[in-house]
């Protein structure tokens, strides 16, 4: 398939998706589960880079420990389009190394940044928003999607729109890192402040100039990426994610304001909003049935889960193991697992 854009997808396939925990694993994580519909996340987004770019143009990065299950999910891509870390040290060098890898293919390549564990619809508004980015950042800035937020969400990042530089397109005061309940209500009622959706389109050139001024944490290892030794350079980086790294200290940063619906998909309760609910609010993937039962999400892998007469909770069945917490507790996943662990030892 041909795209509509002279870019290219770089996908970051590599997280761990313990907040989906048991049914994402570390070696078969939330990217490969079927969270937003019945497909795979990231076949989702591949589907959706390919419609932008086309096919040959994509490119995956994740990590070694999930390069044969990568493969087998994305069976029609070519291993050229594969990069896989040889040590996971966060977004910022990975993309830091997909620019260099682009820049040697297309000395203009232009690069749209996208996540693999996203929900995006419609599509047609997406790739709208996606082109107006594009055409932002042949002007040289680094540009990121941002989203009017539905909600006082405090799982999500901000941006703090500046002045308009064209319609639909400003200029970054400043990137808010999640913010407490109180600070995001404010956040909504102003106006001023969109969802980061971690969407980012540079030029490659662009891109690799910004990390080598503002970002000595990945500039240190960018000799060894130019003699050609990836592994000494994700040796030599420290641990950072591109936000920080560079879209947080770099001047010239733009962000579109798009028109989709997003979702980061990020702890179970977004499978309520991804997924089909029945008339009392209950989400099921795999077996379930509810009786005077409501607001529950309910993953199977092997057996029929039945809830009666309760609300409010999150039960997941997978890898031989049974989760059953709120929907209050289970955007506090990590720290009760932790806890638990400590208990135990």
């Amino acid at each position: 398939m041909t795209g509509s854009l002279d870019a290219y997808a770089v996908i970051l396939a590599g997280g761990s998706g313990t907040r989906f925990w048991p049914a994402s694993t570390p070696h078969h994580p939330k990217q490969f589960l079927p969270l937003a519909s019945d497909t795979p996340l990231l076949v989702e987004t591949v589907e959706r880079a390919e419609a932008l770019v086309g096919r040959d143009r994509i490119r995956i990065v994740s990590g070694a420990v999930l390069a044969d299950s990568t493969r087998r999910v994305l069976p029609d891509l070519t291993e050229d389009q594969f990069l896989f870390e040889p040590r996971a040290r966060g977004t910022g060098p990975a993309l830091t190394w997909a620019s260099h890898e682009l820049l040697g293919l297309d000395e203009g390549a232009t690069l749209i940044s996208m996540h693999a564990d996203h929900r995006i619809e419609p599509f047609e508004a997406f790739q709208e928003a996606t082109a107006l980015a594009v055409g932002t950042a042949r002007s040289g800035r680094l540009c990121c999607l941002g989203v009017r937020p539905s909600r006082a969400e405090t799982g999500y990042g901000y941006v703090h729109l500046g002045r308009d530089l064209a319609p639909r397109v400003y200029r970054v005061d400043a990137f808010v890192e999640k913010p407490d309940e109180q600070t995001a209500e404010a956040y909504v009622r102003s106006g001023e402040y969109l969802w980061n959706t971690g969407i980012f389109v540079w030029r490659a050139a662009d891109f690799l100039t910004a990390v080598e001024q503002h970002s000595p944490e990945i500039a240190v290892g960018l000799p060894h990426m130019r003699g050609g030794d990836v592994a000494a350079f994700f040796e030599r980086v420290e641990t950072i994610s591109v936000d920080v790294s560079v879209m947080e200290r770099a001047e010239r940063i733009a962000t579109v304001e798009a028109g989709f619906d997003w979702d980061d998909v990020g702890v179970w309760n977004a499978v309520a909003r991804t997924r089909e609910q029945d008339a009392s609010g209950n989400t099921a993937i795999g077996l379930a049935r509810f009786g005077q039962a409501s607001d529950n999400i309910v993953w199977t892998d092997r057996v029929r889960a039945t809830l009666l007469g309760v609300s409010g909770l999150v039960v997941v069945e997978a890898h031989g193991e049974l989760l059953v917490t709120t929907r209050e507790l289970a955007p506090r996943l990590n720290e009760l697992r932790a806890a638990l662990k400590q208990e135990e030892e």
